[in-house]
């Protein structure tokens, strides 16, 4: 592994390979053909304190840091990607509030999320609103103490599922990125109704459904930050959580080349076992040197995060370009060492590959993550 662990990360890391192997790894294979959402997954990980993990211990939460996090989400997604999405999806609409939410807010909002009993979700994108999040339509009209919020967003994790919800908006039609605001929104809310469940490829037991909003009243208390600051916080905020993101393709690709190496060991072909074959080894050689090199860039990446005292975006999209890219090589090597087999659903590398392929698009395509990363580098 590419750090030093404290004590603390080494019993954190241990337990959460225990949950990953023990309880998850076996349902990921039923929770995927049902697409069920992993209730009694996310009631064990509540009771780890897994949902308060970066939550400051004042708010109820562990404290721990972002590279933690990350450690964390990479070792549930090696057991069951569907469970590791929905922590990863809670650690994304809770970081809004760490970074620009009020102390009254943080007081009121974080404590239950940090126990598990309300789960987070972050409402960004919109049907002509994905990458270009200047072209949101969603939009929030002050009414006395209240906003009224209408519009829809789409393709949101843990919607339905989620009590907390962190809603981009327009205040200021008139002035693009300027006038988006963000605000907490909670389930129940009068006007705050959710759409189909959406049938997805991979990544299916953590839900994805649309938010929609018909005069939905928010109390002004629930603005988050400045007004019109909500594409600033859209963009701080996943600066930070790219490298969980980033973070989900490590497990999986560990998975990935755990199942490759074990299937070529036992597999026989010609009378010896795959793994004897040179073009094998070299699929496996290549496999690990991969991950270690994307595991290498996301662990500095989060340290950079957990420091803050520098400008850490392109990094951050460093981490989550190479490591998404990464995977799906590694998946795809790990595939063809399974033959046929790896094409059936008895084999968890076909769940591995339809999962791998989501995380070149969430959180900023691989292409949003190149420019990014070439802005930033104009920048310099």
């Amino acid at each position: 592994m590419p750090l030093d662990w404290t004590e603390d990360q080494k019993i954190l890391r241990s337990t959460v390979q225990k949950l990953a192997m023990e309880k998850l790894a076996p349902q990921a294979a039923e929770i995927d053909q049902e697409a069920a959402f992993p209730r009694e997954n996310v009631k064990v990980m509540a009771e780890l304190g897994l949902f308060g993990l970066t939550v400051p211990e004042k708010y109820g939460g562990s404290g721990m840091d972002n590279v933690t996090a990350c450690m964390a989400i990479e070792e549930l997604s090696s057991g069951c990607f569907g469970t590791a999405a929905v922590l990863a999806t809670h650690f994304l609409a809770l970081t809004p509030i760490l970074l620009a939410g009020s102390e009254e807010q943080k007081g009121r909002v974080l404590p239950p999320c940090a126990r598990g009993d309300k789960i987070g979700a972050f409402g960004l994108t919109e049907p002509e609103a994905g990458s270009d999040v200047g072209s949101m339509i969603t939009s929030a009209v002050l009414d006395g103490d209240d906003y009224i919020l209408n519009g829809m967003k789409h393709f949101i994790s843990n919607a339905g599922e989620a009590e907390t919800y962190v809603v981009f908006a327009k205040t200021d039609k008139a002035k693009g990125y300027q006038g988006i605001s963000a605000f907490i929104v909670e389930k129940g809310t009068a006007g705050f109704e959710f759409g189909k469940k959406d049938d997805k490829m991979g990544m299916r037991g953590c839900p994805n459904r649309e938010l929609i909003f018909t005069d939905c009243r928010v109390p002004k208390a629930n603005l988050l930050g400045d007004l019109g600051g909500g594409f600033k916080i859209a963009m701080m905020t996943l600066d930070e959580t790219r490298t969980v993101v980033a973070s989900e393709a490590l497990g999986i690709a560990q998975a990935c080349l755990d199942a490759a190496l074990d299937y070529a060991r036992k597999r026989i072909q010609f009378g010896q076992p795959l793994v004897k074959f040179q073009v094998i080894q070299f699929y496996l050689a290549d496999m690990a040197t991969d991950l270690e090199a994307a595991r290498l860039l996301v662990y500095d990446a989060a340290r950079m995060v957990d420091r803050k005292r520098s400008r850490y975006t392109k990094e951050s999209a460093m981490a989550k370009l190479l490591a998404s890219e990464m995977l799906n090589r590694v998946v795809d090597k790990a595939l063809q060492i399974h033959g046929g087999y790896g094409y059936m659903k008895e084999f968890p590398v076909e769940r591995y590959y339809r999962d791998a392929r989501l995380l070149r698009i969430i959180e900023g395509t691989s292409e949003v993550q190149k420019m990014v990363i070439s802005n930033e580098m104009m920048r310099a």
